[in-house]
């Protein structure tokens, strides 16, 4: 599915819709005041000193975007002397962005959840929060993230696009923004003024219908609760299912197990769609079957969910780790090799977890989006 979706982001950028027409070269640049993940507010006048003015249009949960982060990073940078200033902005709406929409992100892209991503990766440069009116991005036009856009010292705009040809950094072959900014510092002609843009499309605040639809469609799936042997519990440690796999033992008379487990299922429908699954396992007594089921029901969990089969928990948690010795939660992450990648005993740090779960996931995507998951 992931494949799937990212040969379709050109053609749903370019298709995103003529409501939302692109700033056109030529125009003056619509002026903004918009929160940062530095506290401030930053307004377009506090960049009039530049000559250049390069406005980034991205955000947090679209891979593609990830991979520019660096490399608006190392434009501020390298054009920081030259009285360039580079802003970036986050266009989307999170109440229009589906949980599924997230396969590739440890979170959205609420301001919250910016400035974690902000400290995260050490992003330096003006990153500003759109997502509540979206009248910035309406002024703009950005058909995806990222879509770049190059002011004279007249706030004209001289060149909007693409950053480069290519999200694989090691393909670049043409750096059309740096050409543009290139030519308008050395009072040139910009050749190239206009590009097509590959990335996520703009989440329009028109689409929250369809965030509320697919929420109803999970809550509508059904949910069930297996009784798990010793013969189960061991078959699970040695992960046949080819899939990344997590697994959760918990229990209703666990406070944090019960606190964390809302953002466990909601890991899951955000991966779920990859190689990936999620199986809860409750270490209740068998004769507890229905309290289990009534948790379960609440948190429309429609995940394999198990339960110990046998009065004999003991034996039930040797059979699947004979370390694990202490209570619940306990968290396993197993790679499709049966190696585990992550063991937690207590609560788990949930953005922590997630960026382990991005870092191994399996499959033949390119490697650039699991290594963005490395720490910085």
């Amino acid at each position: 599915m992931f494949k799937f979706l990212l040969l379709l982001l050109t053609a749903v950028a370019a298709f995103a819709g003529d409501s939302h027409p692109t700033l056109a070269v030529g125009s003056a640049a619509p002026d903004f005041s918009l929160p940062g993940t530095d506290g401030e507010v930053h307004r377009l006048a506090d960049y009039a000193a530049s000559e250049v003015l390069v406005v980034v249009f991205t955000c947090n949960h679209c891979p593609i975007a990830q991979m520019y982060e660096d490399r608006i990073k190392t434009l501020a940078a390298d054009y920081g002397n030259k009285s360039v200033a580079v802003v970036a902005i986050q266009p989307n709406d999170p109440s229009a962005i589906r949980v599924d929409e997230l396969d590739s992100s440890d979170m959205s892209d609420s301001l919250d959840e910016m400035k974690t991503r902000a400290a995260y990766r050490h992003l330096d440069y003006p990153y500003l929060y759109d997502g509540e009116t979206q009248s910035v991005a309406e002024a703009y036009g950005p058909k995806a993230t990222p879509h770049v856009f190059v002011f004279d010292r007249q706030r004209k705009l001289r060149y909007e696009g693409r950053m480069d040809n290519s999200y694989r950094k090691e393909l670049v072959k043409t750096s059309d923004a740096r050409n543009a900014i290139d030519a308008v510092l050395g009072g040139r002609d910009v050749l190239v003024t206009h590009t097509g843009v590959f990335g996520c499309s703009t989440k329009w605040k028109s689409k929250q219908a369809s965030r509320i639809e697919a929420l109803r469609k999970i809550e509508a799936e059904p949910v069930s609760l297996e009784l798990a042997s010793i013969d189960d519990l061991k078959k699970l440690r040695a992960n046949p299912t080819g899939k990344l796999l997590l697994l959760s033992f918990w229990a209703t008379w666990c406070g944090p197990c019960i606190h964390e487990f809302p953002e466990l299922q909601t890991t899951f429908r955000m991966y779920r769609g990859r190689d990936f699954d999620l199986v809860p396992v409750a270490v209740n007594m068998p004769d507890e079957k229905e309290s289990v089921l009534s948790v379960l029901r609440k948190q429309h969990a429609s995940t394999r969910n198990l339960l110990f089969g046998s009065q004999d928990t003991t034996a039930l948690q040797t059979a699947f780790n004979e370390k694990w010795e202490s209570g619940v939660p306990y968290t396993v992450l197993i790679s499709p090799e049966g190696k585990i990648v992550y063991e937690k005993e207590g609560e788990i740090d949930m953005l922590a977890l997630r960026r382990i779960i991005l870092a191994n996931m399996p499959g033949g995507d390119y490697v650039g989006f699991r290594q963005y998951w490395l720490k910085p």
